[in-house]
């Protein structure tokens, strides 16, 4: 008999068996709820703006750090996202949110880098011009259209070309892109990827829900990627807040994670680094 959820600050069906992977990851966004409130509360808070009638909260401050913490509220909530439409079966959606934690890890590296190597370049400038600039203006309520955010191949090259990438920069390009690509199929509707979605006996479109099919093993597999990277990113965002404790923490709880779910990958390079 596999566990049943018993979280319920998750939100799932308690009627529903989950799969063994899920206490595992109960596990893991409890560590980075955690570390979420810690480094949360080493910035100044949002304040309350004036926007049109109304009020909105914004960082005034505008900081990289402050950035980042954004970036990581935005993470830990795509993936229970992630988790709730693989555990009900919506996989074509999951793949969607895993095409935006993956943007969204990326971003976390480049700005906690640049943080890390004091080296804000113009293009982390020119991108948090653009990441806080303001949809409507707070006065008039008029739309501001435009966004100029750099190119995804720009802050890709960034990663590419730092010291602690282990491949040459052509390859790490070509994997950043690779990655990215895969996803991008489930954002823009692509046949291949829609496709997914047929199958059966008699064969039809799955539009209710692909639970139980072959393919919800492969995505079932597949989510434990995301997760496996978020812990990465918090740690690289505890070491640009200067938390070396919290830092070394969450490099131990991925070690762990990796060990647990019995993929072993990152434990065994660990090791033989170690050795």
């Amino acid at each position: 008999m596999r566990p049943r959820i018993s979280n319920s600050l998750i939100g799932y069906d308690r009627d529903n068996i989950c799969h063994p992977m899920d206490v595992l990851y109960n596990q893991t966004l409890r560590q980075l709820d955690k570390a979420f409130r810690r480094l949360e509360a080493m910035v100044p808070p949002p304040q309350r703006m004036r926007h049109g009638n109304s009020f909105v909260f914004r960082y005034t401050e505008k900081s990289v750090q402050q950035a980042v913490i954004q970036k990581l509220a935005r993470m830990v909530s795509g993936l229970h996202a992630a988790r709730l439409l693989c555990n009900n079966g919506f996989l074509q959606e999951q793949g969607a949110i895993q095409r935006l934690l993956d943007e969204t890890h990326e971003d976390i590296w480049f700005l906690a880098f640049g943080v890390i190597h004091n080296d804000i370049t113009q293009l982390h400038r020119d991108y948090l011009d653009a990441f806080y600039k303001e949809e409507f203006d707070p006065e008039t309520g008029e739309a501001l259209l435009d966004r100029p955010m750099p190119p995804r191949r720009k802050i890709r090259a960034y990663l590419s070309r730092l010291q602690e990438q282990p491949n040459d920069p052509s390859s790490a390009v070509r994997l950043y892109h690779t990655i990215y690509s895969g996803y991008s199929g489930y954002i823009h509707g692509a046949s291949s990827h829609i496709m997914d979605m047929w199958g059966g006996d008699p064969p039809q479109f799955h539009i209710h829900s692909m639970a139980g099919t072959p393919r919800h093993d492969v995505h079932r597999y597949d989510l434990y990627n995301p997760f496996f990277r978020a812990i990465l990113s918090f740690a690289l965002a505890a070491n640009a807040f200067d938390d070396e404790k919290l830092s070394a923490t969450l490099r131990a709880f991925n070690l762990e994670f990796d060990r647990l779910s019995g993929r072993n990958e990152a434990y065994r390079n660990s090791s033989s680094r170690r050795a």
